[in-house]
């Protein structure tokens, strides 16, 4: 029985291929955009969950507070909570510490063979290998990283460092690490590879009591508690029973014993606990961070793709239930019930999503290719996972229900007297049939309206703050990241060889480029009569070429600051200082790092940041040791790859052992909204399958309102009507249905928008036109379909429609 049902549904949808083309069409990418949307989800909270007790492990963050310039979190830690959490804090089970090292030179010193720069390298202490336990392929666990200078390495680092050799074999082999010193290793344990999704990307693991003397803790920054470094990181595992918010609770008493109390004015320091499975959305190693606002947007896009793509369906089976009234009518006349009929009509909405599951497949590979910069990094769909058969099993089934019933229901409920007559609907009668299908299509119109204000607007700030000034000169001006704790002299010589060549007008050494995402911040005391201010700042490092190489106004002053006694402020400085003028501020000596510091010249503001945020009161100091960028303006005309290159040999010439990798500054600004770009873009693709679903939805809804009035068209031809009449009188209700959809739309549009636009210092004020335009162009697409379904049935010969009468 069951197989004639799919037997005769196979037939009825060969017979109707326009029909079954657009179901399995809009189906497919509602089924191909939830596929890829759950495997996203899925992949995202797989990280690390295969830890054993999992959920007691937290990595401890820092929490400081600055009063009114707002609060920052890090997910580092003092130096010094390491050494007291287990002893002042109760319910820890086992602490383990990581000191993370970034740009690190690997070299084996028995060969002289140079590995270049990993950021997998790591300080640990043992507690760290009792909290995350791995696979020992060669050494003990519970010795292997006591002693100072022992190293334990990955199966990915022995197959690197050691090429050929078995885990046994390399224990006692020496390795050298180059970070502001050189560190001589002895390997003393080879671990296996993680094989699951894990944020803990470390190959490389010194002992933690290498950072022993006096000088290394302070080097680190391992000596104070008002050190926050996010290179600390502090992982605990509580005791069975015992809860996050009791240790949260006991961190209170712990800075109330080791740090000095809050000033009304001062900032002030917390801690508090983060979940493991947390970490994956927050600060990871492996720069791979997912917001959970943005699954969450994700999961509701995809509902939404896929909701109008049912609510496509219901239209469009219902606008063809009047072609299949006889059918049903000649079914029930000799003997079908409705449940075999309702499951007919399911059996042949199971295998339209069947086919769509399967084409969505072929959509999905598409798509990952198409916005392959927007997944996460190493992402890869499993098709045959478990997850993934649950949900081919599944989500056809769930689909089909879903979809199906309603149409189903209508077609099996005609009265087969009346259906196989042609009389379908009972004049005067509210019906629930029409009701629903109108609200169907304006949830359907409002979606899209929604969907291309969003696009809209975010296109516009985007554009605007994009346009704007920035304060300095971004263009021909390119960069490069110099070795960490490079020796100073080596700085100059590259800086000298730069400035040698024609091309080049000028190069400065820098902390940090002129606009980046970089911020450090102190405060600063400014003298006020007898007393003095505190200016929450942000400072730069810079060299004196640093403010022509960048074509940075100079206010007043001197812009060659060569000395650590010397500063420069910006305007913005001046103005929270209090100073009259620019000019004024020249030669005042404040307060910064412990020191007094000169004001030598000041600077117009600019923004060294995005503008989402305002111009702080900023300050330049100078201090070479730390110097990690070199920037180089390029003369006009020069061809830039050509440029590019040049430089690079430059680089390689002083530093043969680094990788050198110029960028240009205008690129990297360009990446401070690369986010938002994302997002307009993922709207963007929503909202084109969007009006594509909706208008494969109106034209059911018009298809089936104009089936119903032929009869009615043909009357009022006979009567003279024109035919600019006919169009508007069924154009009118659409109208209607348009209006009421944007009254909707603009709602949650406004909301969104309003939210994502109060995050920008410089921002646009609500663009309202945007929202007409949106609504208008949605009315236009409305009457056009409308329009061509009105003329092709006015055109209808009134002979042959009203000849049954």
């Amino acid at each position: 029985m069951l197989k004639n049902y799919f037997k005769i549904a196979y037939r009825n949808l060969r017979r109707n291929k326009l029909r079954t083309g657009i179901h399995v069409l809009g189906l497919s990418i509602g089924i191909a955009i939830c596929f890829l949307i759950f495997n996203v989800v899925t992949h995202s909270y797989s990280f690390d969950q295969f830890h054993p007790d999992k959920e007691r492990i937290y990595r401890i963050n820092t929490l400081t507070d600055w009063g009114n310039e707002g609060s920052f979190p890090n997910s580092g830690t003092p130096g010094p909570l390491g050494e007291v959490i287990q002893e002042d804090v109760s319910g820890i089970e086992e602490k383990g510490r990581l000191y993370t090292m970034g740009q690190t030179l690997v070299a084996l010193p028995s060969s002289g063979k140079v590995f270049g720069r990993s950021d997998k390298v790591t300080f640990a202490d043992d507690g760290f290998f009792k909290i995350f336990p791995r696979e020992w392929l060669a050494g003990n666990p519970e010795t292997a990283l006591q002693q100072p200078e022992s190293l334990v390495i990955t199966e990915e680092s022995l197959h690197k460092y050691f090429p050929g050799s078995e885990a046994s074999d390399v224990l006692g082999q020496e390795l050298m690490f180059t970070d502001s010193d050189s560190i001589y290793t002895k390997v003393t344990g080879v671990v296996a590879d993680y094989k699951d999704n894990t944020d803990f990307i470390f190959t490389d693991f010194i002992s933690y009591s290498t950072i022993r003397t006096e000088e290394q803790i302070k080097w680190y920054g391992l000596h104070d508690w008002t050190s926050v470094n996010s290179s600390s990181q502090l992982f605990v595992k509580l005791a069975a029973g015992v809860v996050r918010e009791s240790v949260d609770e006991a961190f209170e008493l712990l800075i109330a014993k080791n740090m000095e109390a809050k000033e009304a004015s001062g900032y002030g320091t917390s801690f508090f606990t983060e979940p493991l499975s947390e970490m994956h959305f927050g600060e990871n190693y492996a720069n791979d961070s997912v917001s959970k606002v943005f699954l969450s947007g994700l999961i509701f896009m995809g509902l939404i793709i896929l909701v109008l793509a049912v609510l496509n369906f219901v239209n469009l089976e219902t606008a063809q239930a009047i072609g299949r009234a006889k059918e049903v009518g000649i079914r029930k006349t000799i003997g079908g019930t409705r449940i075999q009929l309702i499951t007919q009509f399911l059996a042949e909405t199971f295998l339209i999503v069947l086919f769509s599951t399967i084409l969505a497949m072929a959509f999905v590979e598409g798509i990952k290719v198409l916005f392959a910069g927007y997944l996460p990094k190493n992402f890869s769909i499993e098709y045959f996972s478990v997850y993934n058969i649950l949900f081919y099993a599944g989500f056809p089934v769930l689909v089909s229900m879903i979809t199906g019933i309603y149409p189903a229901l209508i077609l099996s409920n005609y009265d087969p007297q009346r259906a196989l007559k042609g009389e379908l609907i009972k004049n005067g009668r509210f019906s629930v049939g029409v009701f629903l299908r109108k609200n169907l299509t304006v949830i359907q119109l409002s979606s899209s309206i929604a969907f291309i204000i969003l696009v809209l607007v975010l296109n516009y700030q985007l554009k605007y703050v994009t346009s704007q000034p920035l304060g300095f000169e971004k263009e021909a001006v390119m960069y490069a990241y110099l070795p960490f704790m490079s020796n100073p002299e080596k700085m100059l010589q590259l800086q000298d060889r730069f400035n040698q060549e024609t091309m080049v007008q000028s190069a400065s050494l820098s902390g940090s480029l002129v606009s980046s995402t970089s911020l450090w911040t102190s405060d600063a005391s400014v003298p006020v009569d007898t007393t003095e201010k505190q200016i929450y700042i942000q400072v730069m490092n810079v060299d004196s070429a640093f403010v022509q190489v960048n074509g940075i106004p100079l206010l007043a002053g001197s812009a060659g600051i060569d000395r650590e006694q010397e500063i420069l402020v910006n305007a913005q400085f001046v103005k929270e200082a209090g100073f009259a003028s620019a000019e004024d501020a020249i030669g005042i000596e404040i307060g910064f790092s412990g020191e007094q510091r000169k004001i030598i010249g000041v600077v117009a503001d600019f923004h060294s940041r995005t503008l989402r945020e305002g111009i702080r009161p900023l300050l330049f100091t100078y201090n070479p040791q730390y110097f990690q960028t070199v920037n180089v303006k390029l003369s006009s005309d020069q061809n830039l790859a050509a440029a590019k290159e040049k430089l690079e040999k430059i680089y390689l010439s002083v530093y043969p052992h680094e990788s050198a990798s110029f960028d240009f500054l205008d690129t990297q600004i360009e990446k401070f909204y690369q986010e938002d770009v994302k997002i307009k873009n993922v709207l963007g693709f929503a909202c084109g399958l969007a009006i594509l679903i909706s208008c494969l939805g109106l034209f059911g809804l018009s298809s089936f309102t104009i089936a119903q009035r032929t009869k009615e068209i043909s009357i009022r031809k006979v009567l003279g009507a024109t035919l600019q009449q006919i169009l508007f009188l069924i154009s009118k209700e659409y109208m209607v249905l348009v209006g009421v959809s944007f009254l909707i739309a603009i709602v949650p549009a406004y909301y969104f928008l309003n939210d994502w636009l109060n995050g920008f210092n410089t921002r646009v004020d609500m663009p309202y036109l945007i929202f007409a335009a949106a609504g208008l162009g949605v009315m236009a697409i409305c009457l056009l379909i409308v329009g061509i379904h009105s003329y092709v049935a006015s055109q209808t010969n009134p002979a042959k429609v009203l000849k049954s009468e």
